[in-house]
């Protein structure tokens, strides 16, 4: 199966099976045993290739064993994206897409997007925002994004949908022309999609992973309490005074995991503000 955006099938005719793709070369951007990312042009345009090809019953049953789900090809990512723009969560646009063979462990699978040029990641934007001189325009600009990014993350959650790798690195911020963003024009694209889970309905548990992941890579970017708070609030749709009742196993599962990723990754405790969860 060959999926190809009509507008830009003059830009892959010579590319007309799953091997054809899997061939196309670029820069590469990830590589793992079973799984690589690379960009490349056609028509003086950028695309990404995300290719996959299957590593084998052994790795699938200890991955399964290991209470990890394996991502075996291109289609879990496909289908993200497309469950992201049926509810308006701006992210990438398909290109082309294909998968052949029947048995998981040896299927070899592809997905072509269009790059998002003009943008970076809030991870890698954040700390020269954080060195920048404190105005009353930066302060409206965080609170704009603090307010954005919860407002994805609530409607990602509300839809059934979790993304697993829920990281300050996959928001990408879009800066035109290289003009600094405004608070009251800011547009995130949400990426990394090859692990999201789709269903009626998302578990406590991959939810607190979400937004623990997300408070962990925020942790070094110099917020405040009333930012965690406001996160909180827009996030919950609830006052602080309620949700800090209704919901504060919730935030306390959440608040500890974040400290336990951080831990693991840098064997330190961050400098946080004081706020009310205490052992």
């Amino acid at each position: 199966m060959i999926y190809i955006r009509e507008d830009l099938r003059p830009l892959f005719s010579s590319e007309r099976r799953v091997a054809d793709f899997l061939r196309i070369d670029g820069e590469v951007f990830k590589e793992f045993p079973a799984r690589r990312t690379l960009k490349f042009q056609r028509g003086g345009r950028d695309f990404f290739i995300k290719s996959h090809w299957g590593f084998g019953w052994k790795e699938i049953i200890r991955k399964l064993l290991s209470l990890h789900i394996p991502v075996i090809g291109a289609k879990t990512e496909w289908r993200a994206i497309r469950a992201l723009e049926a509810i308006s969560v701006s992210t990438m646009k398909i290109a082309a897409y294909g998968e052949e063979g029947i048995n998981p462990a040896t299927r070899r699978s592809f997905i072509v997007t269009e790059a998002l040029n003009g943008t970076t990641s809030l991870e890698k934007w954040a700390p020269s925002f954080k060195q920048a001189e404190d105005t009353k325009e930066k302060i409206k600009l965080k609170r704009a994004l603090i307010r954005e990014v919860a407002q994805i993350s609530r409607h990602l959650h509300a839809n059934g949908i979790n993304h697993r790798d829920f990281y300050l690195c996959h928001f990408l911020l879009d800066i035109p022309h290289g003009t600094a963003p405004s608070p009251e024009n800011i547009k995130l694209y949400l990426i990394d999609l090859h692990r999201v889970q789709v269903r009626k309905r998302v578990p406590q548990r991959w939810i607190i992973k979400d937004i623990a992941g997300l408070f962990f890579s925020s942790m070094d970017l110099g917020l405040t309490a009333r930012d965690m708070f406001r996160f909180m609030m827009i996030y919950s749709g609830k006052p602080l005074r309620v949700t800090l009742q209704s919901d504060r196993r919730f935030w306390m599962k959440v608040y500890y995991r974040a400290l336990h990723l951080y831990d693991r990754q840098t064997g330190a405790q961050p400098d946080l503000p004081p706020i009310i969860y205490h052992r």
